[in-house]
């Protein structure tokens, strides 16, 4: 039986889940990537909490942006500006499922140039 796309994207971030974990000192990146828009948090895993956030809906970002790989990489370079006020300088990188490709991979390259190592 062949899965639906939200099933395998799923069952492939749930096999990620089980590696990638986020602790304080090295908090986990995660992506969700909706047909419109991206969103990116900076999530600490043993604490339950999201200490920064960014997404394309964002004032800055969805004026600025052409593409929505432009757009992705502003959420990058945000979410990798606002972890650094807040002390993070290594993350580890949940890519939620999808494919390191396109928007997803234009959302890590601005993390990386805003800062971020990982």
């Amino acid at each position: 039986m062949k899965l639906s796309k939200e099933a395998r994207r799923a069952r492939i971030h749930n096999r990620i889940r089980k590696i990638v974990s986020g602790t304080s000192e090295r908090p986990r990146l995660a992506i969700f990537k909706s047909n419109k828009e991206i969103y990116a948090q900076v999530i600490d895993d043993v604490a339950g909490k999201t200490i920064v956030s960014a997404s394309s809906r964002d004032k800055g970002i969805s004026t600025e942006s052409s593409t929505k790989k432009d757009a992705a990489a502003l959420v990058g370079k945000a979410v990798a500006e606002k972890a650094l006020k807040a002390g993070v300088t290594t993350i580890s990188f949940d890519r939620g499922g999808n494919l390191y490709h396109g928007r997803v991979k234009s959302l890590a390259e601005g993390a990386r140039e805003g800062g971020l190592k990982f």
